[in-house]
């Protein structure tokens, strides 16, 4: 068996791509990755109607433009307009009145008064002189006439113009003033002054201290535009309800930016081609499909060579992108209904969870695209769809999908509050609405994806655990024949079915698979059941009276007749593969043996099975279920080491012919099956206890109580 380490396991080698992999299988796949990233990058960029109405802003309307249907959406031109309201009403910041700048102002003047006390009292200079150098004192407005009376006053009076000064700047200090205040701030400086005082001497006060006054007070400008910002985020998103046959804009009117944001809603708006858009959303596309493609090709290199996967996957695919082209922008509440989780159930019953992890991140990348980059969709579309693909195995009853929406449901609800409450304002008539429609999305999600379980898989071809369950019922009219005309046949399937079904269960497999693989593995006995030891009931055995490579031929050829039976009957292609793969391409090596020592030179050819060899873990565990149990029913082993001494010898037989050269097992999967057949065979062979024969009752006449 060819093995390879992976992930810490030695594992048999899957199937190599490259190897078997046709130039046209190779082409129809790289076909597909070309086709999807050009029909994805469409339904990105381009309409899929076009609109009928092509205006731009500040012409007349040529006609009528009504609402076709009811919308509700995020205005953002109305949003815009309210934040900027609520921007506008912020008053501006100004700090608190400075006490410094008040002292300051103090202490200046009372060096001026100072130094114009010391100019009236110079002996040296002139009045003129003493006028001009009163005036060029820096900051000082006096009036010539204010000059004049400030030298012509006596020592008593000066003073007491200087002291009422210095009051009534202090008092005019304490008080707010900013800087589009101080000429208020100067006039208000005459009522401060002592009423008692003369009218010249209050003219002299009034006008020193208002060459005093300063702004003590300032703009903030950081906490202001704080404010103004916070008063933004207060203002919750604006939503615009149109109803149907609404006018939108009369003929005639000016087309204003709300008007075209109304029916660009609508998608009644025809958009300017951008190259750009167009070029950024192919980009994303390519490198989105690529890595995705690489990540399938990686973990599931066998499905590129399955074209009619590939056409269910890209079609899912693009089903569900057109569905999001429609559901998501322009919307509100639309996009949260959007089933992500419906296309990663589909996925995850039909394909596998891979492939439905895969569609999951496209689709939730491409609704985050088309939301405009919103990471709460985004965030909510990947995982919905991953708690879908993740929470729904197989599916035996229909109420796992139900589960499944249960748990989509829930997720999509800590989604949106974990988003909604992370902004400190929110609506919460809105938030409602939006909880509900999550859990809608789970409701919806799991409808689709039933109804998509039963057309998809019925059309593709893909058999479902539904239809395996059907299989499985002993009223199947194949399993009925093979019941009534090869019953030995009949019970040797249902126990390789248990036998199966264990081990598949033991290392992850599919159990249902295996056990229905099971009970058709051998129908093609219905037509010579007589020539198959398992129902020889008289003890007669056909083969004596043949030569072996007619029997061997005989025997191989069930695999033939099974595949006919099959197709008759219509068993899906993944139980049809159990009937050749469960033998492989092994030798009917009793037959062989025999043509050996009758006539020596034998053609190996003759009595080998068509094959293939087992190509999944299902189909390698027939095989070694078959042969164990074969083995089992010819040896009879009588004890537990008996029995796994057996079960060992299989395995490692088999591993020998190169039998499991082309499945998925590891050395720790053939453990757990040998493990597994162990069990069950214990409970079929286990040692029984032999009972005393009971002794002949004697005659009547003689019974002891008769006699007595």
């Amino acid at each position: 068996m060819t093995l390879k380490v992976e992930g810490g396991a030695e594992r048999a080698a899957p199937p190599s791509f490259r190897q078997e992999a046709t130039w046209w299988q190779v082409g129809g796949a790289l076909l597909m990755g070309v086709v999807l990233v050009a029909a994805l990058t469409a339904i990105l960029v381009f309409p899929f109607l076009p609109g009928p109405v092509r205006l731009r802003e500040g012409e007349a309307s040529p006609q009528d433009i009504l609402a076709p249907r009811k919308i509700v959406y995020e205005s953002q031109i109305l949003t815009e307009q309210e934040r900027a309201k609520a921007e506008a009403a912020v008053a501006d910041v100004y700090n608190p009145p400075d006490p410094h700048v008040a002292r300051e102002q103090v202490r200046r003047a009372s060096q001026v008064l100072d130094y114009m006390d010391a100019l009236r009292h110079d002996p040296y200079a002139s009045a003129e002189e003493k006028a001009a150098l009163i005036a060029a004192i820096p900051d000082l407005d006096l009036s010539p006439e204010i000059i004049s009376n400030i030298l012509r006053l006596d020592d008593p009076a000066w003073e007491a113009v200087s002291d009422e000064t210095l009051y009534v700047l202090n008092q005019a200090m304490r008080e707010e003033i900013r800087e589009n205040q101080v000429a208020a701030a100067k006039r208000r400086l005459p009522s401060l002054i002592d009423p008692t005082l003369p009218e010249d001497q209050a003219g002299i006060v009034a006008q020193l201290a208002q060459s005093f006054i300063k702004p003590n007070s300032f703009y903030d400008a950081q906490q202001t535009e704080a404010n103004r910002a916070a008063a933004r985020r207060a203002v919750a998103p604006v939503r615009r309800t149109i109803e149907r046959g609404q006018a939108i804009v009369r003929e005639g009117d000016i087309v204003t930016a709300l008007d075209l944001e109304a029916l660009e809603a609508l998608g009644m708006l025809q958009p300017e081609f951008d190259r750009r858009e167009l070029v950024g959303a192919g980009l994303l596309m390519i490198a989105v499909v690529l890595s995705l493609g690489l990540y399938l090709l990686r973990f599931q290199p066998g499905f590129w060579l399955n074209q009619r996967h590939l056409l269910l996957f890209g079609l899912t695919l693009l089903l569900f992108a057109a569905l999001a082209k429609l559901m998501v922008p322009g919307h509100v509440l639309m996009p949260y209904l959007f089933p992500t989780a419906a296309a990663s159930m589909l996925l995850t019953v039909l394909l596998g969870p891979h492939f439905a992890v895969t569609a999951t991140v496209l689709l939730g990348l491409l609704v985050g695209f088309l939301a405009g980059g919103s990471l709460g969709l985004t965030v909510y579309a990947l995982a919905g769809g991953a708690i879908a693909a993740l929470s729904l195995w197989r599916v035996e009853r229909l109420n796992a999908f139900i589960w499944t929406g249960a748990y989509v449901a829930l997720t999509n609800l800590i989604v949106i509050l974990a988003f909604v409450l992370r902004g400190q304002n929110y609506d919460t008539l809105g938030l409602l609405q939006m909880t509900a429609v999550g859990v809608a999305n789970g409701g919806l999600a799991t409808s689709l994806a039933v109804a998509g379980f039963f057309l998809l898989g019925n059309l593709f071809g893909i058999t479902t655990s539904v239809q395996l369950m059907e299989l499985a019922r002993p009223t199947h009219p194949l399993l009925h024949e093979l019941q009534m005309k090869a019953p030995g046949t009949y019970h040797h399937s249902i126990l390789i079915s248990n036998m199966a079904e264990q081990a598949a269960q033991a290392i992850g497999a599919d159990a249902l698979l295996a056990r229905v693989g099971a009970y058709y593995h051998d129908i093609g006995k219905i037509l010579r059941p007589y020539f198959f030891t398992e129902n020889q009931m008289d003890g007669v055995n056909v083969h004596e009276r043949l030569d072996p490579k007619t029997s061997a031929q005989i025997i191989i050829s069930h695999v033939a007749d099974g595949l006919e039976l099959a197709k008759k009957y219509r068993l899906p292609r993944r139980i049809r593969d159990f009937i050749p793969q469960h033998h492989g391409t092994r030798l009917a090596s009793f037959f062989c043996q025999q043509a050996h020592e009758r006539s020596g030179e034998v053609d190996e050819a003759d009595f080998r099975y068509p094959g293939p060899k087992p190509q999944t873990r299902e189909a390698a565990i027939m095989m070694l279920a078959d042969g164990v149990e074969a083995a089992a029913r010819a040896d009879r082993p009588g004890s537990p080491e008996e029995i796994d001494q057996l079960v060992r010898k299989i395995i490692q037989n088999r591993i020998a012919e190169g039998q499991l050269d082309e499945c998925d097992l590891t050395l720790r999967d053939l453990d757990r099956i040998r493990a597994a057949f162990v069990s069950v065979l214990q409970g079929i062979y286990h040692p029984r206890i032999r009972y005393p024969e009971e002794k002949p009752a004697p005659p009547e006449e003689t019974l002891p109580h008769e006699q007595a």
